[in-house]
């Protein structure tokens, strides 16, 4: 047991000074952190929020959308909440509107149609 500091000693020495009150170097980490968390998750995941509402506020009949479950369809109807999409021949089926995930360029359908 030569090879392990003796408890006696250990016991011996004496406690570390704990920092009294203030400490910069901790505050400009938490602030770096906080600045971090906000460039790289919060302001990013803002601006897409933001994105995708003006999207679904700019819904209109006969635009061409396709919605988070992958569907392609024409929309028929739009209300406050709800969209009604055309997905075939006369086949309508109503969604909510935070369900559209992009709204696509006309003539698109009938290109995957034709293909």
């Amino acid at each position: 047991m030569s090879f392990f500091v003796s408890s006696a000693v250990a016991q011996t020495s004496t406690p570390q000074a704990s920092p009294s009150g203030f400490d910069p170097i901790m505050l400009i980490m938490m602030v770096g952190m906080f600045a971090f968390m906000y460039f790289f998750i919060i302001r990013p995941q803002r601006k897409r929020q933001k994105e995708h509402q003006n999207l679904v506020s700019a819904l209109s009949k006969g635009d061409e959308v396709v919605l988070t479950s992958g569907l392609l369809g024409r929309v028929v109807k739009v209300d406050e909440n709800y969209v009604v999409v055309e997905t075939g021949n006369n086949i309508e089926l109503k969604f909510q509107k935070i369900a559209v995930h992009a709204v696509l360029p006309k003539g698109t359908i009938k290109s995957i149609d034709a293909a």
